[in-house]
């Protein structure tokens, strides 16, 4: 079988796009290791948000092998990945102005708290005002966004503003506006978006950083085991019960 000629040319961009949030976004991604160590080490709790696809990255690094088991998904009903039909009633809700507040007033977060916010464009009311509502309860939020929807779209949000404006850190995925890699002869639309697989990996290297920041300091990262591994559950429950206060995924 021939190398197909799109998947080529798809694996070349998500790479070069990988390469640039790597060269041009190291220190945003080590300052946001950094406010996750720093909050373990306080006892505050980690939360990862994220609407529709946007939904996906965060969920990656929560409870996972090989991953940091303070992280929480912080989720919101009908908007965790592609869960309701129709699919479009995801995007209706992403623009509905009160959600977030509401979702975080019956939520865990609090002050001194960390909470990642992740929305490719970052327009929309839903991440927008999670990121305002977060910060006004005295947490601290790391956005991760395409910082380039901020010039080539309008807001769509009462602030008139986008995710980075309302956030502590924010991280450049890098993403174009419209998040697809790929044109061809015969397809009326652009494809092959590589959103999905840059943020995810923003994503696993934050983590990674903050790792390596907790270890540097002497403290060791409660990590979790894979379970298809032999003593890996035992492992995970040893760390779930030491850490039960500020993890919520298994309540």
């Amino acid at each position: 079988m021939s190398e197909s000629k799109q998947a080529g040319q798809f694996f070349d961009a998500a790479i070069g796009l990988l390469r640039q949030v790597r060269d041009e976004e190291g220190e945003h991604i080590a300052a946001a290791g950094t406010l996750i160590a720093d909050t373990v080490v306080a006892g505050g709790r980690l939360f990862a948000f994220g609407a529709g696809h946007s939904s996906l990255p965060a969920q990656d690094v929560v409870y996972r092998a090989g991953g940091l088991a303070l992280m929480n998904l912080l989720p919101v009903p009908g908007m965790v990945g592609v869960d309701v039909i129709p699919a479009t009633l995801g995007s209706a809700l992403e623009r509905v102005d009160g959600l977030a507040t509401t979702v975080l007033d019956s939520s865990p977060l609090r002050a001194g708290d960390l909470l990642f916010v992740i929305s490719l464009s970052g327009r929309n009311a839903l991440p927008v005002e999670m990121a305002m509502s977060a910060r006004d309860r005295g947490a601290t939020v790391v956005g991760v966004t395409s910082v380039g929807y901020a010039t080539g779209t309008t807001s769509r949000n009462a602030t008139g503003g986008f995710l980075k404006d309302h956030c502590d850190l924010v991280i450049d995925n890098k993403i174009p506006v419209g998040d697809a890699e790929l044109t061809a002869d015969g397809v009326g639309a652009p494809f092959a978006p590589a959103s999905t697989v840059v943020t995810s990996a923003i994503m696993q290297s934050v983590v990674a950083s903050a790792v390596g920041e907790l270890a540097g300091r002497g403290i060791e990262p409660p990590m979790l085991r894979s379970g298809n591994v032999d003593g890996g559950h035992e492992w995970n429950r040893k760390v779930m019960a030491e850490y039960r206060d500020r993890i919520f995924y298994q309540r």
